[in-house]
């Protein structure tokens, strides 16, 4: 399934970390209406391409919270394994979601053909509208942060 632009984003809640023990607690896309929500699908904590990726999401976190958004990021692994890799890289500006079971994946056609995470980003407007898609078809590149920006800014 491929959700197209224009379509309402899937609800989701998952358990998530802030990056410490004391941060954890259960993320709700609903929770975020109201304001734009970009939302970072990664294959793996810890893997060089994302490492680099959400290092440099965090590194521009002024400018998503500039022009009102909020940024979730999500993988199949567990909050304790989230945990570990934000402890690894002095912490990211961002919740880190985990999709154990894939489902959210899934719903937003992420999920490629051996059933890994595609790299990809979707940008949701306050009422809850996805604006903006990117499902990545090969794992090694990210988009870059003006691009993500520009979509929000078109999103409002």
């Amino acid at each position: 399934m491929t959700l197209p632009v224009g379509a309402d984003a899937p609800d989701f809640s998952l358990d998530g970390t802030g990056g410490d023990p004391g941060s954890r607690r259960q993320f709700s896309l609903h929770e975020y209406r109201g304001q734009p929500v970009v939302l970072v699908f990664y294959p793996a904590d810890a893997s060089p391409v994302c490492t680099v990726q959400l290092t440099t999401y965090t590194n521009d976190i002024t400018r998503f919270a500039d022009v009102g958004a909020a940024v979730l990021a999500l993988s199949p692994q567990s909050v304790e394994a989230h945990e570990h890799f934000a402890a690894q890289h002095g912490g990211f500006a961002f919740p880190l979601l985990a999709d154990m079971d894939k489902q959210v994946g899934e719903a937003f056609g992420t999920l490629g053909p051996l059933g890994f995470y595609r790299r990809s980003v979707f940008v949701i407007d306050a009422g809850g509208v996805i604006r903006y898609a990117h499902r990545s078809t090969a794992g090694l590149t990210f988009r870059p942060v003006d691009e993500i920006i520009e979509a929000v800014q078109l999103a409002v």
